[in-house]
């Protein structure tokens, strides 16, 4: 056991060796960069970081875990506090300090936070580097989708003259229409708005069985891809997709809970129109009354929220 132990300090040491002192050249997000790498912001502004978040924009497009691997040592964790409320790290070793600077990168390199595992427990400062850089992002995407609505259609190409050529000598209306026009009720829905079954996006097993246990659900075990975007659930007799959320939002502080409340919902706005394009109605699932009370009544838009009693603990 002791020999682990030792393993596992010198893992520590390793990802805890200071970067240089030198402030890294921030990259800057395109719409070109993938989604992870702006879930990886998002999910990283939620803690306190020592260096501004630098290390965090600069490892942003990497996975969750090789992020927090070279990021932990600019974690103030100071200001955090660790349970491993699932037992899923269990350590071996005297030092309480190691003990719990240990826990806290096994469970951060998780794909998903346990609901209680992460305490912020006192007060501090967005990091500045991380909001820049999610800003930049979605300007980035604005400016985009804005060119996009301002490029002009081809001009089509005007035919060539043709002399006058007299008209023939009308004829008979025939008695009945040759072909029956179809039905105008029978006509089949767009292709992108046809659900289709795509592997859960997060790899986090407790988020998934919330997803799987919405009630009605046709795609238990999997996503559904409608209208480009990959939703959580669907539930096919009301026609209504799900989006699900497990954050650890009552151990966050009142600004933080603006900051996230306030990019969910700009996520959510979104989500609703693409399922209204194709026919379907939208629903959030969170884990806390108070997660969707904070999100109704910052809401300037329709959007149901339901607490998910299935899956909360």
């Amino acid at each position: 056991m002791r020999g682990h132990a030792c393993a596992l300090l010198v893992l520590l040491a390793a990802c805890a060796t200071p970067t240089p002192t030198s402030t890294p050249k921030l990259p800057a997000l395109s719409s070109t960069d993938s989604s992870p790498a702006l879930a990886n912001l998002r999910r990283a502004v939620t803690l306190p970081w020592k260096d501004d978040g630098r290390c965090v924009v600069a490892e942003a497009a990497n996975p969750w875990p090789v992020l927090v691997e070279r990021c932990f040592h600019a974690l103030d964790r100071e200001k955090v506090r660790f349970r491993d409320v699932q037992h899923r790290c269990p350590v071996a070793s005297t030092d309480a300090a190691t003990v719990q600077a240990m826990v806290g990168f096994c469970l951060l390199v998780q794909p998903e936070l346990v609901v209680g595992a992460v305490f912020v427990v006192s007060a501090f400062v967005v990091a500045v580097a991380i909001v820049q850089a999610i800003d930049a992002y979605e300007l980035t995407q604005r400016e985009e989708a804005a060119r996009k609505r301002r490029a002009k259609p081809p001009v089509p190409t005007s035919s060539p003259k043709r002399e006058p050529v007299s008209s023939p000598e009308p004829k008979p209306a025939p008695l009945g229409p040759d072909v029956v026009p179809p039905n105008p009720d029978s006509t089949e829905p767009r292709e992108e708005c046809k659900p289709k079954a795509v592997p859960h996006k997060g790899e986090w097993d407790p988020h998934n069985e919330c997803a799987d246990g919405v009630p009605g659900n046709g795609y238990p075990g999997w996503d559904v891809l409608v209208n480009g975007k990959s939703f959580d659930a669907l539930q096919p007799a009301s026609r209504v997709l799900w989006e699900v959320k497990t954050n650890n939002f009552d151990g966050y502080t009142p600004f933080l809970l603006r900051t996230v409340v306030a990019d969910q919902l700009a996520e959510f706005r979104a989500d609703t129109a693409i399922a209204a394009a194709c026919g379907y109605g939208f629903t959030v699932g969170v884990t806390s009354a108070a997660h969707k009370r904070a999100l109704q009544e910052a809401a300037t838009f329709e959007l149901k929220v339901v607490v998910m009693d299935w899956c909360t603990k």
